[in-house]
Parts: C-alpha cells; sequence; structure tokens
C-alpha cells in the first residue's frame, strides 16, 4: 500500500504549471491509465483516470476502494469499502509542499519513446526533493515515471491508455457515506509538511 501512496503522491507533485522547457504535467483531456506500480512492496496494478476539464483525478485501488484529488479545489478523500462505504479525508497541505519543490526542479528533455503503444517524450528532473524520470505525451499524460527521494524510491508504468469522456459523477463524495480524518493527519508513505 505504501508503494500505490508514492505513486500517487508523485503524480499529484506534478501538476502546476512549470517553465516552458518541460513537460505538460497535467492532462489536457479526459483520460484513463492503467499502471504497473512498484516500490516499498509486491508490484500492484492501478487505474487512475482524469476529468480534465475539472481538474480532478481518481485512483481505483484494487481490493481497498478509491481516492480523489480535486486539484481546482485544493481538498482530496479516500473511500474504502469496507462492508459500507467510509470516507477518510486528505489534506492536501501535505502535498503542496512537494508541489512547492518541484516547481523549482530542472528538468532536462531526453528524448522520444513508446509506452503501452503511446508516444511520449522522456524527461529528467532534478530538484531538492530528489531527481527521476517521466515519459509524458504532448497531452500530458505520464506513461512512465521512476525516481528517488531520501529515504524513497518507485516507479510506475503503464500498460492501457483510454482516452474518452470521464462521468464526473465517479469523482464525487458518495452521499450519505460517515467520514473520518487521516490518522496523524498525512497521506501513509508520505513525509510531513516542512515548516514555515
Amino acid at each position: 500500500m505504501r508503494s500505490v501512496f508514492l505513486a500517487l503522491s508523485a503524480l499529484a507533485f506534478t501538476l502546476p504549471a512549470l517553465a516552458q522547457d518541460a513537460p505538460r504535467l497535467f492532462p489536457s483531456r479526459d483520460v484513463a491509465v492503467t499502471y504497473r506500480v512498484s516500490g516499498a512492496g509486491p508490484m500492484q496494478e492501478v487505474t487512475m483516470a482524469w476529468a480534465a476539464a475539472a481538474r480532478l483525478m481518481r485512483v481505483d485501488l484494487p481490493g481497498m476502494g478509491y481516492t480523489i484529488a480535486d486539484f481546482a479545489g485544493q481538498k482530496g478523500f479516500m473511500v474504502m469499502q469496507m462492508p459500507q462505504p467510509m470516507v477518510m479525508d486528505i489534506p492536501m497541505a501535505q502535498a503542496a509542499s512537494h508541489v512547492r519543490a518541484l516547481e523549482s526542479a530542472r528538468f532536462t528533455k531526453l528524448g522520444a519513446d513508446r509506452v503501452a503503444g503511446v508516444a511520449c517524450t522522456n524527461w529528467r528532473h532534478e530538484g531538492p526533493q530528489g531527481s527521476g524520470t517521466g515519459c509524458f505525451t504532448d497531452d500530458g499524460v505520464l506513461l512512465r515515471s521512476q525516481g528517488s527521494a531520501p529515504g524513497v524510491q518507485g516507479a510506475l508504468e503503464a500498460l492501457r491508455v483510454s482516452y474518452g469522456p470521464q462521468n464526473v459523477a465517479r469523482f464525487q463524495r458518495p452521499a450519505g457515506a460517515p467520514s473520518m480524518q487521516m490518522p496523524g493527519g498525512m497521506l501513509p508513505g508520505m513525509p510531513p509538511a516542512a515548516k514555515k
């Protein structure tokens, strides 16, 4: 589970607009991608879907539930399928410190590639929180990524990419589901936000 959250965090950290010599880091059109994720645990598959216009991301975690990140509204939550759905709020402030760090990262274009049959461009990034590589399509879909930060490393690679309209209802909080706060106030596998 830790490796999944690390991969999700890596995606969330790459959302703001960066310098011109950098890839587009948020999909410009609706898409769903199934990834193979590896890190500090067994390899897993997760499916991530983006409703591009609303800047929403949904991550389906097999056997656990799903996570929603609302980047426009700066909020997120996880829905755990226990026997009944339970909603756990995710403090987006944890990701914000990493976003700021990545905004100052230096990107280097490495060249063209293909992942899951889709063309992408490899980029290397280096910054204060770590370094790694990612292969992004021209329309902002991350197809492969690997990297490391102090004490952690992980990777993900797209297995299937499906462009098409996403039903925004799938990104909404389930009506009537009880809520709880994330224990300790952070995502598993994420370091605490830097103090100002």
